[in-house]
């Protein structure tokens, strides 16, 4: 008992990702195996970010039937227009949420129509972070954009093929929020294959 309060007190090194898809939009996997395939990977947690125009009724109670060690993290991918439409993380920790600027290179915007649209976001939600990867694939362009949040790498895996291409690396309490506050605080590393 002594030991399994220890290992929640203490930061850990951890491995994530924070956008994934099922069966319950767009994705080619159930929730499960989308969970055996990234804890096949060493991850430590995920978020299911499923699209909230093509979500199942009952997802979340799918979501809650899935058998892990792993930290999941629910959430939705939002569509906002905003000049053409553009994707909003939002993933729920048990008092924090986190708000992620979806793959910003798939837009096919210049780095200053990105900057615009990262203005607009700013008046309708409580950015946190946006996400520099396509797909899982690094982009040194958008990593050189001055942007004030942190930038975060991402798989946003629809199939077993996208899954493990990007993820995040950090310390924190194996808790939600302690995840979830890291990186708001830009407190990770990006890592790719």
């Amino acid at each position: 008992m002594f030991f399994e309060i220890k290992k929640q007190l203490a930061f850990m090194l951890m491995k994530g990702c924070l956008h994934t898809h099922t069966t319950c939009s767009d994705g080619k996997l159930t929730p499960q195996e989308v969970v055996n395939a990234y804890e096949s990977r060493g991850y430590d947690f995920i978020a299911f970010t499923d699209h909230d125009y093509l979500l199942k009724p009952n997802y979340r109670e799918i979501y809650g039937q899935v058998k892990t060690d792993m930290i999941i993290f629910h959430g939705i991918e939002l569509t906002v227009y905003i000049q053409g439409y553009v994707h909003v993380g939002m993933i729920e920790g048990v008092k924090e949420t986190l708000h992620i600027f979806n793959h910003i290179g798939e837009y096919d915007l210049t780095p200053d129509r990105v900057l615009e649209r990262l203005a607009d976001l700013e008046q309708m939600y409580p950015l946190d972070a946006v996400e520099i990867t396509t797909k899982g694939f690094r982009d040194t362009v958008l990593e050189s954009l001055n942007i004030r949040y942190p930038k975060i790498a991402s798989d946003d895996a629809h199939t077993l093929l996208g899954v493990g291409r990007a993820w995040i690396e950090l310390d924190a309490k194996r808790e939600k929020d302690s995840i979830l506050m890291a990186v708001k605080q830009g407190e990770f590393w990006n890592c790719y294959v």
